[in-house]
């Protein structure tokens, strides 16, 4: 041991002994360990409608990208915050490394809202989200940079002092590979089956998914010939193979794309018929109309925000979006902080995002609310207009509490009455 390693930190040489690997196939370049393929389901494979579903075709449903774009931009939206608990509640970790790493610079090139869109987008195409945490000489994390979901895969380890361990096979960005403790690697996971991985979403609704790209590729088909239906030429006579395979070069050269609308001039006794194709017969367009609606489940939005309008009226709409929020959102606000929580927070800390300005609804609304709060007593002039974004007001006018007149306190004897402060009656001297 050299003079170097006694000056070095004392949780630095804590951190290399907790990187110590478990007795599990070490993982090189190909993975050999068991618990590693636990959960996960091949993504891209072909649908029962015929068609290879994945992530890129999935994203090119004009509903799947709205409802991605919706729910992973108002998640990016509200910001992730630490607390401190006090004996008088709770405190705004202002200053630590940590609230500034998630609240402000994640890492040297994204933002917060890029890397939390990011996140939730990981989250709803793939189910998992994996970002490696660097950290200073004191161990203090400073950088997060995402990780394909494809290059980690989660290694268990059961101790029975312990419990249950995981380490992560990951291969960083500079291409190295390697297995790294789970303080290096922070893990959100979706709903999961293991509490391993989270399920992927476009692997288990592969079939739903794959049925609006077949729909909608029949209707690029369909289009793309002109909206005309198939045709069959008919004649008399008998037509020899070759002559049928010229006819059918030409009609395709004259009457196929751009050209279906062309003149058809016919000799040799041949007549024209087309196959027609009812569209309200074969419910097409309710069939695309339902596809929507079960993309909305899948991806858990409310129709309206995908622009499905059909059963939204002006006075649910408001009651809905609510729901988004608490319903669709908050389980994800809810795992992304606890993750958070566990990964980062000392004693005492913990993550939370801020909603309000999600939820504040119209105004006339958050008027009267505040109004009721500020004749209760629970808050104080400030305090209301700091969530308007207001200065405070200068003076004890802005940090006094209301109490109203007509109350006391519960058990108290009612205060004895001014008998001073009544107006005596006047009195007349009679003449």
């Amino acid at each position: 041991m050299g003079l170097m390693d006694f000056l070095r930190p004392a949780i630095r040489q804590d951190q290399t002994a907790a990187r110590a690997e478990p007795p599990v196939t070490a993982a090189a370049a190909s993975v050999q360990s068991e618990g590693q393929w636990k959960g996960l389901v091949g993504v891209g494979s072909v649908s029962k409608a015929g068609v290879r579903v994945t992530e890129g075709a999935a994203l090119s449903i004009p509903a799947t990208l709205q409802a991605l774009r919706v729910l992973a931009g108002v998640f990016a939206m509200t910001p992730l915050h630490l607390y401190l608990r006090t004996p008088s509640g709770r405190q705004l970790a202002s200053g630590d490394p940590v609230e500034e790493l998630l609240a402000r610079r994640p890492n040297a090139h994204q933002t917060p809202f890029d890397f939390f869109e990011l996140l939730m987008t990981d989250l709803l195409l793939t189910g998992n989200f994996y970002a490696y945490v660097s950290r200073d000489r004191a161990a203090r994390p400073v950088a997060l940079t995402r990780l394909k979901s494809g290059s980690v895969l989660v290694s268990e380890y059961f101790d029975r002092a312990e419990g249950q361990v995981l380490f992560y096979d990951a291969t960083l960005p500079d291409g190295t590979r390697e297995r790294f403790a789970a303080r290096d690697i922070w893990h959100v996971r979706g709903m999961s089956r293991d509490g391993l991985l989270g399920l992927n979403p476009v692997a288990y609704a592969r079939d739903a998914l794959g049925g609006a790209i077949a729909t909608a590729d029949h209707a690029a088909r369909f289009w793309n010939k002109g909206g005309r239906p198939s045709t069959v030429l008919t004649s008399k006579h008998t037509i020899g193979p070759d002559d049928k395979r010229r006819m059918r070069q030409d009609w395709n050269a004259q009457h196929a794309g751009a050209d279906a609308d062309l003149v058809a001039v016919l000799d040799q006794e041949l007549s024209v018929q087309f196959l027609n194709h009812d569209m309200r017969q074969s419910q097409f367009v309710e069939t695309r109309q339902f596809q929507v609606v079960d993309l909305a489940r899948i991806w858990g939005v409310p129709p309206h925000l995908i622009f499905d309008l059909s059963r939204s009226t002006n006075n649910n709409i408001e009651h809905q979006s609510l729901e988004f929020v608490i319903y669709h959102l908050g389980p994800h606000y809810a795992r992304v902080a606890q993750a958070a929580t566990r990964q980062f927070a000392g004693d005492g800390q913990y993550f939370e995002h801020l909603t309000d300005a999600l939820v504040r609804g119209d105004l006339k609304s958050r008027m009267e609310a505040y109004w009721l709060q500020r004749q209760m007593g629970i808050v104080n002039a400030n305090e209301l207009r700091r969530r308007e974004n207001e200065q405070d007001i200068p003076g004890a006018a802005g940090t006094e509490y209301w109490r109203p007149g007509n109350m006391g306190l519960a058990g108290a004897p009612a205060p004895a009455p001014d008998t001073q402060s009544q107006t005596q009656p006047e009195t007349t001297n009679a003449k």
